[in-house]
C-alpha cells in the first residue's frame, strides 16, 4: 500500500486508461490482495450500491436509477452524506470509476476508480485509487481521511473473503 502526491501531466488515466485527472493533483491509492477469485470478488463489490455492503462507515446507499447513475450514501451516524456519480464501468474488466457531486471531504475535483484484478495465482488484488485537489491548507486532513476510508473498505473486503 502507498500514497503518491505528485502533479500529474494531464490526460494521464487513473488505473483504466480512460479517466483523465486534473493537471495537478494529489493521488491516493491504496490495494489489498483477496483469496478469491476476481469474480467473486466482483460480484461483491461491484454494484454501485455495493458500497453499503463493505464500506463499514456507510449506512446507506441509494441510487437514482439513471444512466450513469448516481448514488447517495449516508454515513451510520448520519452526520455526512456523500453524492457520488458513476462516470464509467466495465463489469468484464471489473472496475468503475465515480466522482463526487457533493462531500463533506476538503477536496475538488475528485474521481476514483475501484478495480479487480487478477494475480499470478488466480486470486483478486483491488486497487482503489483517486486523483483530487485538496482545499488549500487541507492536502494532509484530505489524504488521511481518504487513505484511512480506504484502508477501511479494503480491509473489509479481505475479512470477507477470509478462509
Amino acid at each position: 500500500m502507498f500514497k503518491v502526491s505528485t502533479c500529474i501531466a494531464a490526460g494521464v488515466a487513473l488505473i483504466t486508461g480512460a479517466a483523465a485527472v486534473p493537471a495537478c493533483a494529489d493521488v491516493v491509492t491504496r490495494s489489498v490482495d483477496v483469496e478469491a477469485t476476481p469474480q467473486a470478488v466482483w460480484a461483491l463489490i461491484g454494484p454501485f450500491c455495493a458500497i453499503k455492503d463493505w464500506l463499514p462507515p456507510v449506512g446507506t446507499c441509494t441510487e437514482d436509477g439513471k444512466s450513469p447513475p448516481t448514488r447517495t450514501l449516508v454515513t451510520k451516524d448520519g452526520a455526512a452524506t456523500f453524492v457520488e456519480v458513476q462516470i464509467e464501468r466495465n463489469d468484464a474488466a471489473h472496475f468503475y470509476t465515480y466522482a463526487f457531486q457533493s462531500s463533506p471531504l476538503p477536496v475538488t475535483h475528485y474521481t476514483s476508480t475501484i478495480k479487480v484484478s487478477t494475480r499470478s495465482d488466480g486470486k483478486a488484488t483491488v486497487t482503489w485509487r483517486s486523483a483530487y485537489t485538496a482545499n488549500p491548507g487541507k492536502e494532509k486532513d484530505a489524504s488521511d481521511a481518504l487513505s484511512g476510508i480506504y484502508e477501511a473498505g479494503l480491509d473489509a473486503i479481505k475479512l470477507k473473503f477470509a478462509r
